[in-house]
């Protein structure tokens, strides 16, 4: 099934970092540079095998109805999505938001996964946001361990950058909501 194939390889690749032993050992084999490079293939690899199977799996017969949600819970997912957003933006901008937040990357990934398993009921989709929504956990309890600082070490930004990250976020949040959920993931969120 490629949906489970593509969500195993995709968080599997992406918890490679907690097992710390086990990373040191490849970096050590294949030098940093082509660690990146090999995992950024694997990831995009498994990301797209994520996506289409994804899509086969909605649309398959197995794929029922756990839960139907009431309407409330697509509000307070709305609601969670913005600033979901913003600390996705936040992960890549070195800000007072990142700093605060700590692994901003991994609160927007939780947020994502919870406000989707609200407002989802499917099988699927209950599926895809549990394993989210758990590898978040997991991922954030390890770097606590780790210290493990995310892609921008330990750069701070200020009130400028705050706003960019806000702006953006902002942005990238009107779009999704807007467009890209319809065009993207084949759910318009708002009526046309």
């Amino acid at each position: 099934m490629t949906f489970i194939a593509g969500l195993v390889l995709f968080l599997g690749i992406h918890l490679l970092p907690t097992r710390t032993a086990l990373r040191g050992r490849l970096l050590a084999l294949t030098g940093a540079a082509a660690y990146k490079i090999i995992f950024s293939i694997v990831s995009l690899a498994a990301f797209l095998l994520l996506l289409h199977g994804f899509g086969e799996a909605r649309a398959a017969s197995w794929n029922s109805v756990i839960w139907s949600p009431p309407l409330w819970t697509k509000h307070v997912a709305f609601a969670l999505m913005w600033p979901a957003f913003v600390l996705m933006v936040a992960a890549y901008v070195p800000s007072t938001i990142r700093t605060r937040a700590k692994h901003p990357m991994l609160a927007s990934i939780k947020i994502w996964a919870l406000a989707h398993l609200l407002a989802n009921g499917d099988l699927v989709g209950m599926i895809l946001f549990a394993s989210f929504l758990a590898y978040g956990v997991v991922d954030r309890i390890s770097v606590k361990k780790r210290a493990a600082s995310g892609p921008l070490g330990e750069k701070h930004g200020g009130v400028l950058n705050d706003i960019l990250v806000l702006v953006i976020g902002t942005a990238a949040y009107a779009v999704m909501l807007i467009y890209g959920h319809a065009a993207w993931i084949g759910v318009a969120l708002l009526p046309g």
